[in-house]
């Protein structure tokens, strides 16, 4: 019995060892287009790479370290490291065209200024919508899907217990509650807010900031990941344009003395 409890200790003393230490983890990213030199950043460790011609690529990472996959044609995907992913070595992710979609032209109709009397002469047919069938229908924000498996895990408090022992209350908020579900949902849903408002700031500022404040083009996006992991980053940022770019010098600065510092 104590022999068995010792190899028990054992195994468990070498997995927590292999799960505290740096390993390489060999990925493929896939896609509906090109899979070439798609960013690849760790944003636990501020490692960074990018794929190759066949979307393989290699990154250091710990379970629970943070990796964001960017690129222009595609839309910006967060992974946390697994279990899994460790005891495997692979990080596989399949990633969501990008579309841009643009309204249609319309021709041989000519507009007075008048809206009414343009609707009215206009040739052009209302889609069909849950409202002419008499069907109830949800007309706010599209959720991600991460925004969905929040919504669906639910939010637990305690005082929900006293409703379950009276067989009023759902299990479903509670088992994710205490299993630790909802925490982890919650923080997908804030990285992928956070990755979405940065994204937003780097495509309308980032060549005014550029102009004035010189770097690499490869280190341009591990830049703003750095600029985001500051607590302050969407506060400031989202007050305006010039109070951005006056946060983003402040960064640039800091950020420029790690470079400094690495070489």
């Amino acid at each position: 019995m104590k022999k068995r409890t010792n190899i028990c200790f054992l195994l468990f003393l070498f997995s927590s060892i292999g799960f505290s230490q740096n390993l390489t983890l060999n990925g493929i990213v896939t896609g509906e287009e090109t899979v070439e030199n798609i960013h690849v950043i760790n944003r636990s460790q501020k490692k960074y790479t990018t794929t190759n011609e066949k979307g393989y690529f290699k990154i250091e990472a710990l379970k629970n370290d943070t990796i964001v996959f960017t690129s222009v044609q595609y839309k910006p995907y967060t992974h946390i490291v697994t279990s899994k992913n460790i005891l495997d070595k692979e990080l596989n992710v399949a990633l969501e065209i990008n579309v841009n979609e643009l309204p249609e032209a319309v021709i041989g109709f000519t507009l007075t200024g008048d809206l009414n009397k343009d609707i009215l002469n206009s040739d052009a047919k209302r889609p069909i919508n849950f409202y002419d069938v008499g069907i109830p229908g949800y007309t706010g924000k599209k959720m991600r899907k991460s925004e969905r498996l929040l919504a669906e895990a639910g939010e637990f408090k305690p005082s929900m217990l006293l409703g379950v022992l009276a067989g009023g209350i759902p299990l479903n908020p509670i088992l994710n509650g205490i299993s630790g579900r909802t925490k982890e949902l919650k923080k997908r849903v804030a990285l992928e807010d956070n990755t979405i408002f940065m994204n937003a700031l780097k495509n309308r500022l980032s060549e005014a900031f550029f102009k004035e404040n010189e770097l690499k083009k490869e280190l341009r996006a591990d830049f703003f990941y750095f600029c985001a992991e500051d607590k302050n980053f969407e506060t400031r940022c989202a007050i305006s344009d010039l109070e951005a770019l006056k946060f983003m010098k402040e960064k640039y600065l800091v950020y420029k003395e790690n470079l400094e510092s690495k070489e």
